[in-house]
């Protein structure tokens, strides 16, 4: 009897969590999560991308501070644009201005029937 009660319950326990495993990896799979998934990895690419080029701002800063240095260069240069330390900020659609309405030409429809050709 007891033998009989512990493998249904042990059955029934497994049931649940094979189950529970199932839903939750549909769950997952459900266009919404994997459009939530891939945006997330879409914006830590960006960080990723954003790190990388400012580390590489960094080495060119150094590596041209070397290059004057070993040429004596050593003339202060004030930074401009095109040595800042720092990304621009992304530009937002509004700041791009309105956006143009695509003209509308009138193309003559013309239908076509293939019965009408025998």
């Amino acid at each position: 009897m007891f033998r009989r009660t512990f493998w249904f319950t042990a059955g029934a326990a497994a049931g649940v969590w094979a189950t529970t495993k199932v839903n939750r990896k549909l769950k997952q799979l459900t266009p919404e999560s994997l459009a939530a998934q891939a945006a997330n990895k879409a914006i830590e690419t960006g960080h990723r991308l954003k790190d990388f080029a400012l580390d590489v701002r960094a080495g060119m800063v150094q590596r041209e501070a070397e290059l004057e240095e070993a040429l004596g260069l050593d003339a202060p240069v004030e930074p401009g644009p095109a040595q800042a330390r720092e990304l621009p900020e992304p530009r937002r659609r509004g700041a791009l201005g309105p956006t143009p309405h695509p003209t509308t030409h009138a193309i003559p429809t013309i239908s076509y029937n293939r019965n009408e050709d025998h």
